[in-house]
């Protein structure tokens, strides 16, 4: 009779091939997303490709940098380079039908947040880093490129200031290394913490979770 294993395996190999193609779909929609948000600063299309760039790369180039991995991911994979440009330039053509798209684009946004988040703890895991380091570089490596995409936009960002988002992060992290300190199989695991930071996510976008909001208005002189 088989083992549980067994019976599994064809689940885990459909969850690599599942991540490869999760991550090219969420880098190509943050591109397009970044080109948006130039569209609405009015950028030229060199601007429109950087910004697509920075969206969709960011997170893991500052991941990288501050984990000491090297080489970079995207210097070593050019076709993702061409990808996230292509994405943002087409984005340009594609504009005005965008708002028809805009519930599809917050699937793939709420996509690229969890597989982005999952990858970046895989990686500090793999250079031996502690809990917190492997919790921050998730983070880093899901919510650093929106947020570039802001900054370079001149605009507060989203992550900061709407429905939850770095806190879905934040939670994607801690279930994955929960489940990880059980024994539960890496490939399952990922499968679990995808699905389940899915749902939360979406749920939040549907019902308008959102975290308590701080203002304060006081002068100091």
């Amino acid at each position: 009779m088989p083992s549980l294993a067994q019976l599994l395996q064809p689940i885990y190999e459909l969850d690599i091939n599942l991540m490869l193609v999760i991550y090219l779909v969420a880098i190509a929609a943050e591109a397009m997303s970044g080109a948006l948000a130039a569209g609405r600063r009015n950028m030229d299309i060199f601007g429109v490709s950087v910004i697509a760039f920075v969206t969709a790369l960011g997170g893991g180039t500052i991941r990288d940098v501050i984990l000491g991995h090297y080489p970079i991911g995207w210097t070593q994979h050019p076709g993702y380079v061409y990808l996230v440009i292509c994405a943002g330039l087409l984005t340009t053509l594609l504009a005005r039908y965008m708002h028809h798209l805009h519930r599809i684009f917050l699937v793939l946004d709420a996509m690229g947040l969890i597989a982005f988040s999952l990858i970046g703890c895989t990686i500090a895991l793999e250079l031996n880093y502690p809990t917190i380091v492997v919790i921050m570089s998730g983070m880093l490596t899901g919510i650093s490129g929106g947020i570039l995409r802001d900054v370079l936009c001149n605009q507060v960002p989203v992550v900061f200031r709407r429905e939850l988002y770095a806190s879905v992060s934040l939670a994607v992290c801690v279930l994955f290394l929960s489940l990880r300190a059980l024994g539960i199989d890496m490939n399952l695991n990922t499968i679990i913490c995808f699905t389940g930071g899915l749902a939360l996510r979406l749920l939040a976008i549907q019902l308008g979770w959102k975290l308590p909001t701080f203002s304060y208005h006081q002068r100091w002189e």
